[in-house]
């Protein structure tokens, strides 16, 4: 049986699930900047492949804002 989650109320446990929210917004910006970089080396080279590393920019930056607004975020979210 997995462990019980620990009460919203416990600072601990929201200090620590705003530093894993913190950490992933972090590897999401990292994720938005290779994806961008590699469109634009991408149509640089002339190459349409380029188009696929759009969308995945997007997706990045999306969940980058999520995790940093969730780290940010009072209480439970």
């Amino acid at each position: 049986m997995p462990p019980a989650a620990p009460a919203p109320s416990d600072p601990a446990a929201a200090a620590a699930a705003a530093r894993r929210a913190r950490r992933l917004a972090g590897y999401a910006l990292l994720v938005l900047v290779l994806t961008v970089a590699a469109a634009v080396l991408s149509f640089a080279r002339g190459n349409w492949f380029g188009l696929i590393w759009i969308p995945l920019a997007g997706l990045a930056s999306n969940m980058g804002w999520y995790y940093l607004r969730r780290a940010k975020a009072p209480g439970p979210v």
